[in-house]
This record gives C-alpha cells, structure tokens and sequence, in this order.
C-alpha cells in the first residue's frame, strides 16, 4: 500500500471514531460506583443505645473524677520519692482539668440567650475545672521546687496568679513561692498592709 493509501485509511478510520463518540448520550458512558460498605452496625442503633450510658461522668479521664485520680496517683508517687512519676501524672491531671474547662466555657457560650440555665451550669463547671487545673498546677510547681528547677516552676506559679487574682489563697501561696524563690523581691502581702488591715 502506498503511502497516500496509508494515510487515507488512518483518516477514515478517526473520522469514523470520531462520529461515534459524538452520537454516544453523554449519559450513557457513566461508570458506576460501588455502593458505600454497610457499617458494622447502623447509627440510628448507636445513637439510641447511647442514652443509657454516660461513660465519662464517673471514671473517665475526661471527667473530674478522671483528673482527681491521676492527682491521687501523684500523691503517692510522691509519698514514694518517685518525682518524675507524680510531674507525669500531674501534667496529666493539669490537662485534663484544662480541657474541662475549655470546652464547658465553650458550651456555656454556645447556650448563652438559648437556655442560660445550662448555660449557668456549664459555666460553673467551667469555673470548677479551672480552680482544680490551677492547684493542680501549684503541686506541679511544688514538684518542681522539691526536684530542684525553679526554672519550671516560675512560669506555672505566674500562670496561678493571673488565673487566680494575686488577693485570692492560691494567688497569695503562688506568689509567696516567687519570693521564696527569689523571682520577686517584695513581699505580698506586705508586713505594713497586714498591720493596717488588723488595726482596722
């Protein structure tokens, strides 16, 4: 076959493809998908079994009773000279309770001008949480003192102050440590304000 024989039939043959994709309904060149895998077992069961548990409320971590065991765990690890455990329970315990208060202080927005009654409630819960996440916090910085670095505990007494108010207990025990740390130099309270509270 010569050559412009060759070429005319490589001409006809994409003519012709080309016609016959052009009459194919754009339709009918779908490819079908494989239907999604069944779950194991349907949502709307889950979803109704789920209101007989409440699996955080009493033991899980993500609970306060979760936080004050890690803090009992602590406890005897320090009873037990063993400081490095208790600083790992007790960064533990100070996150969970962190966590807590974070997301109750989150759901307390979300029900504000809704419902203030859950509002309210999930505030206080909110409040609850931070007060254990910051004397959870002052053990930390005890542990750290007791283990010789002062280094960490200077910035987590701080953050007790600013949560807490330098006027409140834990405020006043957090920044007593600072001065006997010597990161501050002054008293607080001062020898002068306690004198003049007691006159009054």
């Amino acid at each position: 076959m010569s050559t412009v024989g060759l070429l005319r039939s490589i001409g006809f043959v994409f003519l012709t493809s080309t016609a016959v994709l052009t009459l194919v309904q754009p339709g009918a060149a779908q490819i079908e998908r494989p239907e999604r895998p069944a779950y194991p077992q349907p949502l709307q069961e889950l979803e109704e079994n789920s209101s007989d548990l409440r699996p955080l409320k009493d033991s899980g971590l993500l609970s306060m009773a979760g936080g004050e065991k890690l803090i009992d765990e602590a406890n005897t690890a320090v009873s037990a000279g063993n400081y490095d455990l208790a600083v790992e329970k007790l960064r533990s315990a100070r996150q969970v309770f962190n966590q807590l208060s974070n997301f109750y202080q989150q759901l307390a927005g979300s029900f504000t001008g809704i419902d203030n009654r859950i509002a309210d409630g999930q505030r206080r819960q909110a409040l609850e949480s931070a007060q254990k996440r910051d004397e959870t916090t002052y053990q930390l910085a005890l542990v750290y003192r007791a283990q010789n670095q002062p280094e960490l505990a200077v910035p987590l007494l701080i953050q007790i102050i600013r949560s807490q108010n330098p006027t409140r207990d834990l405020g006043k025990k957090a920044y007593q440590q600072l001065f006997e740390l010597g990161f501050v130099d002054s008293p607080y309270p001062r020898p002068s304000d306690n004198q003049s509270s007691s006159d009054n």
